[in-house]
């Protein structure tokens, strides 16, 4: 059951389509939404910070936090039209601190909410997104920046490959597919498939017997790679949310996502619940 939900409040836009999502999750879920905003420090490379003023570090703190104030305002509105109990948190730290703190912070709530990056826009998004996602420990939403809607359950698409990953976003997502009008369960084959998932029917009875109402997909991937192909079928079928299992490597110990992963982030145009 989903009762405490943590988003990712955006600075960078005059509309934060992750707040009001966050706000219709908890509005259908009657869950308490808690937002969080960051104010960076100030970056100064050392090569130029004597000549760089008290003044002008100041002047940076101060519009970081008019910035911040704006959206607390903006999610507060949100969340008392939606009469959902809300409360926020405005919290300081270095750009690379404020993606760990927001990790660390998630393993506290049922879900953690975060914006999709916008192409061509300087956004800390995707860093925002590895740490919900590698840090947390529990499942991660990101929400298109093109989203207007809030939170719509007539079709679920459940990415499956039978991988661990898989089966932690499908259980991690129960709540919202029990809820769903439909939910498709997509298998995306791109070679030879393992014998006991070639139809995914036992998958397909797991969740019917959660009282999910279940249409087994499989999908032949030829000349198109795996996300292009989800996210076509997404289209297809009007999706209003997918549930995938987010993978990653690590690397110099940090996690990176996979290119698959990346892949749908990018060109995403429905929400996304990620679990790792």
């Amino acid at each position: 059951m989903i009762k405490d939900i943590v988003v990712n409040l955006s600075i960078a836009s005059e509309h934060d389509p992750a707040a009001d999502y966050a706000v219709s999750i908890g509005a259908a879920f009657e869950a308490h939404v808690t937002g969080v905003v960051f104010i960076y420090d100030p970056v100064i490379v050392p090569t130029v910070l004597d000549g760089v003023s008290s003044e002008w570090i100041s002047a940076q703190r101060n519009e970081g936090k008019t910035l911040a104030q704006v959206a607390v305002d903006r999610f507060e509105q949100a969340a008392s039209r939606s009469g959902v109990q809300f409360v926020h948190r405005v919290m300081e730290a270095t750009l690379g601190g404020a993606t760990d703190l927001l990790g660390r912070i998630g393993r506290r709530f049922d879900l953690t909410v975060v914006s999709q990056r916008e192409p061509d826009r300087m956004s800390p998004s995707d860093m925002f997104v590895e740490a919900a996602l590698f840090e947390s420990g529990r499942p991660v939403v990101i929400v298109p920046y093109i989203q207007r809607e809030g939170l719509k359950l007539d079709r679920v698409l459940v990415c499956w490959d039978g991988s661990r990953t898989a089966a932690r976003a499908m259980g991690d997502a129960m709540p919202f597919l029990t809820r769903a009008k439909a939910v498709d369960i997509v298998i995306v084959a791109t070679g030879r498939a393992k014998s006991d998932e070639i139809q995914g029917a036992d998958i397909g009875h797991h969740l019917a017997r959660h009282g999910a109402n279940v249409d087994v997909k499989r999908i032949v991937a030829e000349d198109v790679d795996v996300p292009n192909t989800i996210l076509s079928y997404a289209a297809d079928v009007s999706a209003d949310l997918i549930v995938m299992g987010g993978y990653g490597h690590s690397r110099l110990r940090e996690f990176v996502l996979g290119g698959a992963t990346r892949g749908i982030l990018s060109s995403m145009t429905v929400p996304i619940l990620m679990s790792h």
